[in-house]
C-alpha cells in the first residue's frame, strides 16, 4: 500500500458512525479502568470498599457509618477490621429500654468508666476520637488526648425526661454525653466552663464538636439549648441526614 493510499484510508476511519462509537467506548474503557485503580487506592473515596474505621475521612464514609446503624454484626465486622478491641455484653431490660447491643470497647480513654454502647456508637466514637479529638489538641495545645469524661450512656428515660413522648436514644444506650477532655499535659477542657472560656478552649471545643458531625447522626451542644451547656450529645438515631447543634 502506498503512503497516499493510506492516508485516504486513515481519513475515512474517522467519518464512519460505527469507527467513532469503537473511539469512544474505547476512551470511556480507559477512563473507567483509571477510575477503578484510584478508587482501591483510596478505600475512604470507594462505596464499594469495606468500612475501616483507620481510613482517612472520604467521600463515601459518611454513607458507610449509616449503613452500620442497622446492621450489628457488620458493623461489629468493622470494629475488627479496623483493630478496635472490642467486648459483647448480654442483653439488658425490656420493653422500649432493652438494650440488645451492648458493645463496650476495651481502649478507649472514656472516665470515669467505658459504658456499653450500641455498637454504631462505638464506631463514630472511635473515628471521632482518632480524626477529631486527638488531631485537635495536639494542634491546638501541643499535647496528646488523655482521657474523654463522660456523664453516661444509658438512661431509661423519654426526652428531656417527660412523663410522655418519645423515647430517649439514651434508652437503648444508642447516645453518650460527653462532658469534659483531659491532655497529656494536665490540661482540662470542661464543655460548661470553656465554651465561651479563652480562645484555644473555645476553637478546640467548636472543632472536636463539628468533627462529631461526620461521626454521628445527632450532635447537640450548647449552641443548641441550655439542656447542652454542660456537655456534647451524640447519638445515632436512625436517620440519613444529621443534626449539628
Amino acid at each position: 500500500m502506498t503512503r497516499k493510499n493510506a492516508f485516504k484510508i486513515s481519513r475515512k476511519v474517522g467519518r464512519f458512525k460505527g469507527d467513532r462509537r469503537a473511539i469512544w467506548l474505547l476512551a470511556l474503557f480507559a477512563v473507567a479502568i483509571a477510575g477503578w485503580g484510584w478508587l482501591e487506592r483510596h478505600p475512604q473515596h470507594n462505596p464499594w470498599a469495606p468500612l475501616d474505621l483507620r481510613d482517612p475521612i472520604g467521600m463515601a464514609t459518611a454513607t458507610k457509618m449509616v449503613a452500620l446503624k442497622d446492621n450489628v454484626e457488620m458493623c461489629r465486622a468493622t470494629l475488627e477490621r479496623s483493630e478496635v478491641v472490642f467486648g459483647v455484653l448480654p442483653t439488658s431490660g425490656d420493653g422500649a429500654c432493652e438494650r440488645s447491643d451492648r458493645t463496650q470497647l476495651s481502649d478507649y480513654p472514656l472516665a470515669p468508666s467505658t459504658p456499653a454502647v450500641t455498637c454504631p456508637v462505638a464506631a463514630g466514637l472511635e473515628v471521632w476520637r482518632a480524626k477529631s479529638v486527638a488531631p485537635a489538641a495536639r494542634t491546638i495545645f501541643g499535647s496528646d488526648l488523655a482521657t474523654i469524661e463522660h456523664l453516661g450512656a444509658y438512661s431509661c428515660r423519654r426526652l428531656y425526661g417527660r412523663d410522655e413522648g418519645p423515647w430517649s436514644e439514651h434508652a437503648t444506650s444508642n447516645a453518650i454525653d460527653i462532658a469534659a477532655f483531659v491532655l497529656k499535659d494536665g490540661r482540662r477542657i470542661s464543655v460548661l466552663r470553656d465554651w465561651n472560656g479563652d480562645a484555644d478552649e473555645r476553637k478546640f471545643l467548636r472543632e472536636v464538636r463539628d468533627g462529631a458531625c461526620g461521626a454521628f447522626a445527632t450532635v447537640l451542644s450548647p449552641d443548641y439549648n441550655a439542656a447542652h451547656a454542660d456537655h456534647f450529645h451524640f447519638d445515632q438515631q436512625s436517620r440519613w441526614s444529621g443534626a449539628c447543634r
